[in-house]
């Protein structure tokens, strides 16, 4: 199994007929055949986007361009969305799909403002959909499924479920993994930014229910309260008898409080937020955190031999 997508994931592209939206789709496409069906753009409905060489085995595969999310789903029976459009309308491309019910959507975009996401969060908070992001790289089942940014070539299937607020942290725990012969399930970038659609929670919950997942690395960072509720899950969900091994890293341990470092999200304020005091809740909710970055698979095959 996996989570959220899987090769039976039909996708449409928001923002496709840009640089970046044309780049991601035709890496998407060759990714054994992630089904990318179509793209989205007010102005160039009825007309066809083609893929280039990016593509692979893909290229020359034809997309069919709608006006409007909804016309697409009704159109394509796609069921998840992925959002490459630029910072000013990707809040309003993100409520255009929920307004159509897609259930899983992805938006890449960084740099939204702050309000338009809290008017897409009280949208999402009303509705059936998932927003991951923004500000991530997205999802990827290996071997099925690539949706946003993750270099695909990394990913060996396995089953070592990833989720991280950090881009290259994700890569670097994927990376690892492979390298250790593990493999993953699914690797979820949750994104970083202090409004989002899902966070660590909602993720662990899917890898504890997902049976093929053996193992879990969860990469935080500073700021928010994020990584400490997710501990408090995990020890109330150990006491139902759920539980699974674990390895956690904290991004951030040396920034100086009250600077946002990277993530508009990475920043503490307020005595809050800090690294040590996240460490010290994952490492009471039995999460070996590993020193470093660069230690992740090594620090995950330990857990493993007990």
């Amino acid at each position: 199994m996996s989570i959220l997508v899987n090769k039976d994931t039909k996708v449409l592209v928001q923002g496709l007929t840009g640089k970046t939206g044309t780049f991601h789709t035709e890496q998407a496409l060759g990714y054994y055949g992630t089904q990318m069906v179509a793209g989205i753009h007010p102005k160039k409905g009825g007309e066809t986007w083609t893929a280039g060489e990016g593509a692979g085995e893909a290229a020359g595969r034809e997309l069919p361009i709608f006006a409007s999310v909804g016309e697409a789903k009704e159109a394509t029976g796609a069921n998840a969305s992925v959002i490459y459009v630029p910072p000013a309308g990707a809040g309003a491309a993100i409520i255009e799909a929920i307004e159509a019910e897609i259930p899983l959507i992805v938006c890449i975009t960084e740099g939204i403002p702050v309000l338009d996401m809290v008017n897409v969060k009280a949208k999402l908070d009303k509705s059936t959909s998932r927003l991951i992001g923004p500000n991530c790289p997205g999802v990827l089942t290996p071997e099925e499924c690539k949706i946003g940014i993750m270099p695909g070539s990394i990913f060996k299937k396995g089953n070592v479920g990833i989720l991280s607020r950090s881009g290259t942290l994700t890569y670097e725990a994927v990376f690892q993994t492979t390298n250790e012969g593990l493999g993953q399930t699914t690797a979820v970038g949750i994104g970083g930014d202090p409004v989002k659609g899902t966070e660590f929670i909602d993720v662990l919950e899917m890898f504890l229910a997902d049976d093929e997942t053996q193992s879990i690395i969860m990469i935080g960072e500073i700021g928010g309260s994020a990584e400490e509720d997710a501990a408090q899950f995990l020890k109330d969900e150990a006491k139902k008898g759920r539980k699974k091994p674990m390895v956690g890293f904290i991004a951030g341990r040396t920034a100086p409080p009250g600077r946002t470092m990277g993530h508009a999200g990475a920043v503490i304020s307020g005595g809050k937020g800090g690294a040590e005091d996240k460490i010290a809740a994952m490492e009471d909710a039995g999460i070996l955190v590993s020193p470093s970055p660069a230690q992740l698979g090594k620090t995950l095959v330990e857990v493993l031999k007990g």
